[in-house]
C-alpha cells in the first residue's frame, strides 16, 4: 500500500477502527501524487465535528470532579484524532516534501492512535466511552490557512503541540492530585512523546525556512493566523522541555518572554 492511500483512508474513515489503524508494514511512497486538500474529516456516528463554541472543556483544575474529568479526557481523546486526521492530512497536501519529513509525519501520527487509544482506555475505566459528548474541530478550523509544510509545521508542531508541553503538565500534576496516577501516567507519556514531535517541527522550521532568516521571525510569519506566539505556550512555562527538543535557548528566551495572551487579552 502506498502512504497516500493510507492517509486519504484515516481522514476518510466514517469508523473508529478505520481512524485508528496502525499503519501497515510495507508502506511505500513511489506515487506520492498530486496535493489533495480536504476541507474536513469523514467521522464516525457520534464524533461528528459540531462548529461553534458548543463544546467547552474544563479546566485541568477540574480534575478531582471525577464526571469533569470525564469531560476532559473526552476533549483530549479528540485533540488526538483531529491529530492523527491532520498529519494524515499533510501527507496528502504536501507529497513534494522530502521522504524524511513523511516518514516523520507518518511516524507522529501512528503515536497520536496510540495516544488517542491511551485516552479511550481511561474514559472507559471511568464508565464512559467516546463520542458520549459532542467534539469541537478546533485544529481543523486552522488548516484554511495552511499552504506551505513550513506554514504546517509551525502552526501544528511549534503552536499547538509546544503548548502541549505546558497544558500537559498542567493536567498531569492535576490528575495526580486527584488520586488518579493511572490518567496522570497516561498524560506523562504524552508529555514525553510530544517533545520528540515539537523536536520534528523544529528540525524541518530549519530545514524549511530560506538559508540565513532568523528562526523566530520564521516562525512568526509562517504560524496561521491569528495564532502567534502566545498560543504556543501556556501559563506555567515548561522550559526543561523545549531544550529536550532542542530549541534555540534564543527562540525559548522570546517564548518565554511572551504572555501566554492574545493582544487583546483572548487566550485563544
Amino acid at each position: 500500500m502506498e502512504i497516500r492511500a493510507y492517509a486519504a483512508g484515516i481522514v476518510e474513515a466514517t469508523t473508529l477502527d478505520g481512524k485508528l489503524a496502525a499503519p501497515p508494514e510495507g508502506l511505500t511512497d513511489v506515487e506520492p501524487g498530486y496535493p489533495i486538500r480536504y476541507a474536513e474529516p469523514m467521522r464516525p456516528d457520534g464524533l461528528e465535528i459540531v462548529l461553534g463554541g458548543a463544546v467547552k472543556v474544563p479546566p485541568a483544575e477540574s480534575m478531582h470532579d471525577p464526571a469533569q474529568r470525564v469531560r476532559i479526557l473526552h476533549a483530549l481523546a479528540n485533540h488526538e484524532l483531529q491529530a492523527v486526521e491532520l498529519f494524515a492530512w499533510a501527507l496528502l497536501a504536501f507529497p513534494e516534501t522530502p521522504p524524511a519529513f513523511r516518514r516523520g509525519c507518518l511516524a507522529i501520527l501512528a503515536e497520536e492512535q496510540a495516544h488517542c487509544g491511551l485516552y479511550l482506555e481511561r474514559l472507559e475505566a471511568h464508565g464512559a466511552a467516546f463520542g458520549d459528548l459532542p467534539v469541537n474541530g478546533h485544529f481543523w478550523n486552522k488548516i484554511g490557512d495552511i499552504h506551505t509544510p513550513l506554514q504546517f509545521v509551525c502552526t501544528f508542531g511549534l503552536t499547538f503541540e509546544n503548548a502541549n508541553l505546558d497544558f500537559a503538565q498542567e493536567h498531569i500534576d492535576a490528575a495526580a492530585t486527584a488520586g488518579d496516577d493511572e490518567t496522570a501516567g497516561v498524560l506523562q507519556h504524552v508529555h514525553r512523546d510530544e517533545v520528540r514531535h515539537v523536536a520534528f517541527a523544529w528540525h524541518w522550521l530549519r530545514e524549511f525556512k530560506a538559508p540565513g532568516d532568523d528562526d523566530w521571525e520564521t516562525y512568526l510569519r509562517s504560524v496561521a493566523a491569528p495564532h502567534g506566539p502566545w498560543r504556543a505556550r501556556g501559563a506555567r512555562f515548561d522550559r526543561d522541555a523545549r531544550e529536550a527538543a532542542g530549541l534555540d535557548p534564543d527562540f525559548i528566551d522570546r517564548l518565554q518572554a511572551t504572555p501566554p495572551t492574545a493582544p487583546g487579552g483572548s487566550r485563544r
